[in-house]
């Protein structure tokens, strides 16, 4: 029975966390200064992905650098999305790797469509800051 137990703790540790590359995505988006940052939850909610990470940038050249780093990052580790839409009009990229999709919006459509109200019922996840290396030394 006390493995049992564990076994369930384990689980429900693992599974009240984001994946590394939900992490990784996050702090390519931090290093690219991407603006309001959240994570939702939306395995309780929905059943096409498990989790959005949906950020801004302030026009055009920094919402495709946002992308791009993201891309890129991920890339490192052997990752390509799936499919990628909104590259060419960067009002809103969608970046979906199946378990999670990325949303990198323009502030006006972000509130525009407003994802964080529609999936109000989603769960947002406490996203820890990036170490400030300017801070460690």
């Amino acid at each position: 029975m006390a493995k049992a137990e564990k076994t369930k703790r384990e689980r429900r540790i693992k599974l009240a966390r984001p994946s590394k590359q939900i992490e990784r995505a996050v702090r390519a988006a931090e290093d690219k200064k991407a603006d309001g940052l959240v994570v939702l939850d939306l395995r309780k909610a929905a059943g096409f992905t498990d989790f959005f990470v949906i950020c801004s940038g302030g026009n055009a050249r920094q919402i495709r650098a946002i992308a791009d780093g993201v891309m890129e990052a991920l890339a490192g580790e052997g990752v390509e999305p799936a499919h990628v839409e909104g590259y060419d009009r960067s009002e809103w990229i969608l970046l979906d790797y199946f378990d999670f999709v990325v949303h990198i919006f323009a502030p006006e459509t972000r509130v525009f469509y407003g994802l964080e109200r529609l999936w109000g019922n989603a769960e947002r996840v406490e996203i820890t800051p990036a170490p400030n290396p300017r801070q460690t030394r």
